[in-house]
């Protein structure tokens, strides 16, 4: 498997980010790219959830299922989701329909809401495990009672969301991604 492709448009990617439309859009604008929106990182940390077991194609397949679903991801909304929430949720052909997972993206909303009033911001907390890295940022969700935030999960979201560069050093967006971390003083 090679590790840079070049894909249709000249351009050389991480070898995954052409095998599919969704991918490629996904790669080219969004993965890797530094987030500090609250909400967008909330859903990032819940779909990654929503993904163990399953391909990441699956879930981008249905995020906007999972946006409508889920309030858009909004933590204040989603912590008020209760058990008539649950059983519509598990009816949702357009989502994941996993009871763990569901309750799961619930008790974390609680939890984020929390952590935003200790430290500020979900943003601030998150970013502050750069060097630490995932095992910590894991341990850490863990012991502030999140599910679904093993250390495998937390480091697809914090490459997702830009903490960790993992484009290949040859793909277009390493650089790219390099620059914007540059900026932001990283």
């Amino acid at each position: 498997m090679p590790e840079v492709v070049i894909g249709a448009d000249g351009r050389p990617r991480c070898w995954w980010g052409t095998s599919d439309p969704i991918y490629l859009a996904y790669h080219d604008e969004e993965w890797g790219r530094p987030v500090e929106n609250d909400r967008r990182l909330f859903e990032k940390l819940c779909l990654e959830g929503f993904m163990s077991g399953l391909s990441w194609l699956t879930i981008l397949r249905k995020r906007e299922n999972f946006r409508a679903a889920f309030a858009d991801f909004e933590p204040a909304e989603v912590a008020k989701f209760g058990d008539a929430d649950v059983a519509r949720l598990m009816e949702d052909a357009g989502i994941v329909r996993n009871r763990a997972k569901i309750e799961a993206t619930i008790n974390n909303a609680r939890r984020c809401l929390e952590l935003e009033a200790q430290a500020g911001s979900f943003a601030r907390y998150v970013w502050g495990f750069e060097t630490p890295g995932p095992a910590a940022l894991s341990k850490d969700l863990k012991k502030r009672g999140w599910a679904f935030v093993g250390p495998t999960t937390v480091e697809s979201f914090m490459e997702a969301m830009g903490v960790l560069n993992h484009h290949l050093p040859g793909c277009f967006a390493y650089a790219e991604v390099e620059e914007m971390r540059r900026r932001r003083g990283l």
